[in-house]
Parts: C-alpha cells; structure tokens; sequence
C-alpha cells in the first residue's frame, strides 16, 4: 500500500478493523454450533440448572430436545465426511 493510499484509508482503519473481528467472531460462532464437545457440555450444563432447581422440567426438555437434535446433525454431518 503506498504512502498516499495509506493516508486516504487511514481513516476506515477502525472500521476494517470491526469488520475483521466480526468475522472472526462469526467463525467461532460456526465453530460452535457444529461442535458437538460444546453442545454435550450444554447438555450437562442444563442437566446440573435442572437438578440446582433453575430450570423447569419443561423448559430442560425443549433444551435437551434442541442440543439432541444438534448432536444428531453434527454426527450426521461426520459421517457423510467419511
């Protein structure tokens, strides 16, 4: 990058700069939701809530029913990769 077009952009850097940890954090966030690790921690996590008394039984069933059915993809997901 020259001297003058540096000088021009200069101004944008903040913004590059949100724009590249947005992604970043975009990534993760994929990462994330195809991680199954993470959402069999999630699942022990709502199982502990429930015992502590902070969740319901109703509410721990849609959890464990939406962490089951992600589980259920991520594996899906491996095994067509094989």
């Amino acid at each position: 990058m020259g001297l003058v077009s540096g000088l021009v952009l200069l101004p944008l850097a903040p913004l590059r700069g949100t724009i590249w940890v947005a992604e970043r954090l975009a990534e993760y966030a994929e990462e994330q939701l195809d991680d199954e690790r993470a959402a069999r921690r999630l699942l022990i996590d709502a199982e502990a809530a429930l015992e502590r008394g902070d969740l319901s039984e109703a509410e721990f069933d849609r959890i464990e029913d939406e962490l089951l059915d992600r589980i259920e993809v991520v594996q899906a997901g491996k095994e067509v990769m094989i």
